[in-house]
């Protein structure tokens, strides 16, 4: 069993390491990309949206070149735990999304996934174990088009320099950086 150009285990490692502990979002993750890149045309350049900020942003930037840093990954939070890849030109491509339908023939996956059980009650073993037996079984795929609008890239534009911190920052956000502008979260 291959999740993207790993093995199952190679997955697993690679999920400890970069997230730092075998999260049950990001195994899942792995099927839905691999799904979703499976579904693609060979050699399509393309972009991606993630339809929930857990979890699953991780598998897109472990599996594909699509991060958050180089813009080609959305993190869009709308609360569905789905992903789409889609072609950077057209916008045509593919969803994968976690289906309910399917989920509920996993026992300890469905509890966990639908919080049913708190945490320190779920058989991690067991949950584990469910989404490595079913891995693409749990998921369904859709044929998308994205919004033309949403293909266009804001990009940085002009910086300039904030008269009250003295930080670079994009010009066409005003006189100030965000930041000095009251959005800063530090106290």
């Amino acid at each position: 069993m291959n999740i993207g150009t790993y093995t199952y285990e190679e997955y697993v490692h690679l999920v400890k390491s970069f997230h730092g502990s075998l999260a049950p979002g990001l195994l899942i993750g792995g099927f839905m990309v691999d799904m979703a890149m499976k579904n693609l045309p060979e050699g399509e350049f393309f972009d991606a949206i993630c339809e929930t900020p857990a979890c699953l942003p991780d598998a897109v930037q472990l599996l594909t070149p699509c991060t958050i840093g180089n813009g080609w990954l959305k993190v869009l939070d709308f609360g569905r735990f789905a992903v789409a890849l889609y072609d950077k030109e057209n916008g045509q491509g593919v969803r994968v999304f976690l289906d309910m339908k399917k989920l509920k023939r996993y026992s300890e996956a469905n509890n966990w996934f639908l919080k049913l059980k708190p945490k320190n009650e779920q058989d991690s073993t067991l949950l584990i174990g469910q989404i490595k037996e079913a891995g693409h079984d749990l998921l369904s795929l859709q044929p998308v088009r994205v919004d033309p609008k949403s293909l266009q890239r804001e990009k940085m534009g002009p910086v300039a320099i904030c008269p009250a911190c003295g930080e670079g920052y994009p010009a066409r956000h005003g006189e100030r950086c965000h930041s000095c502008q009251g959005g800063s979260p530090y106290l």
